[in-house]
């Protein structure tokens, strides 16, 4: 195995080079669960922890490595290294970090496409498609749609589906598939190239671990049978992991997500809701909010049937969620820029009382 074959670029060397770490073995970090990384190498996999300069330098949790990130890393026991650098990510898939405002979580880096995978039966959830979208719209990572668990409905039905999907979402490829039958899978294999990095995004128990196994031949990842009651699988995978497979594509499968929060993803939603966008250039106001306002344009086009209603929710839905976070960083920014204030005069005062 090469460091090509784990997606390695003459950009990156070239940085190596720039940066002085010639010294340092590079590796590509595969996994990661509450800082315990697991770094792999042409040679091998370790274990790998950050240096404390590293730890110490880091204003936020995105400073840290995350799966599919490149680092500069020295072996100091068997099977364990040290991370001394972070390489700069060519992507990185972020969304509102869970229970915590104004914060991203990341959750996977130099990533080429995304695989969305949402089961057809009672899970299917366009408006959710349409957040996975934004988020890989904001990240310019290339979406491929994937519907899985086509063996629970009849072709009539995939059919419809596939024309609501189409019609709503533009110039995505939509690939069908069943990891119960392998219908599907050969098309799917083609879409992958060598050297390139895809990520499994989609919620629990849609099958992504599944897939995974079936697309690699192999039983690499855990999975657990469907439920009888729900028709869904039981979700498995509790923390990011990448893997290559035999046809030289890279996989990173992710633990299933109940919430998909948008963050700042102004450029994301203005390509997922394209023709909401560009019908906004001709309202009235510059300022529209799409929802009272006279003369305007996407409103007059939601009556008329030109765009979807359901679409325009939900980009009404997520474009607050986009504000509020916006808003909610702002605050934040501005409560930390008042406290140093408070601290520089605080010792001012001190140092003025001491005379």
């Amino acid at each position: 195995m090469t460091l090509e074959d784990l997606g390695y670029n003459i950009e990156l060397e070239n940085y190596r080079k720039d940066q002085n770490l010639d010294s340092f073995v590079v590796g590509r970090v595969i996994s990661e669960h509450k800082e315990r990384y697991i770094v792999k190498t042409t040679e091998k996999e370790y274990e790998g922890e950050i240096i404390g300069n590293l730890r110490f330098s880091a204003h936020k949790r995105s400073d840290f490595p995350a799966v599919g990130d490149w680092v500069a890393i020295s072996e100091y026991d068997n099977n364990k290294v040290l991370i001394h650098s972070v390489f700069p990510r060519k992507t990185i898939i972020e969304r509102q970090a869970v229970g915590k405002l104004g914060e991203k979580q990341i959750i996977a880096t130099n990533i080429d496409y995304a695989f969305i995978v949402q089961a057809v039966d009672r899970d299917f959830n366009i408006n959710r498609l349409e957040r996975y979208l934004t988020i890989c719209n904001s990240s310019k990572v290339k979406p491929i749609i994937i519907l899985n668990k086509i063996d629970l409905i009849n072709d009539t039905e995939l059919s419809k589906l596939i024309t609501i999907v189409q019609e709503r979402i533009k110039q995505v490829p939509v690939i069908p598939i069943s990891n119960e039958s392998q219908k599907g899978i050969e098309r799917l294999k083609k879409n992958i190239e060598k050297g390139k990095t895809y990520s499994l995004l989609g919620s629990s128990g849609v099958g992504k671990s599944t897939l995974l196994n079936n697309l690699s031949g192999k039983q690499l990842m855990k999975t657990n049978e469907i439920s009888t009651s729900t028709n869904k699988g039981r979700h498995v995978t509790s923390h990011r992991e990448l893997l290559v497979l035999e046809n030289g594509g890279i996989l990173i499968d992710n633990p299933g997500m109940r919430e998909v929060g948008i963050a700042d993803s102004t450029d994301g939603l203005d390509i997922t809701f394209e023709a909401i966008v560009e019908l906004s250039k001709n309202c009235k106001f510059k300022d529209c909010t799409h929802k009272t306002e006279i003369n305007c344009a996407v409103l007059s086009a939601l009556d008329n049937g030109e765009i979807d209603e359901n679409s325009y929710e939900n980009y009404l839905k997520m474009e607050r969620e986009k504000e509020h976070f916006e808003s909610t960083v702002t605050e934040r920014r501005k409560k930390d820029k008042d406290f140093g204030k408070m601290v520089k005069n605080y010792k001012k005062d001190r140092k003025l009382n001491k005379y």
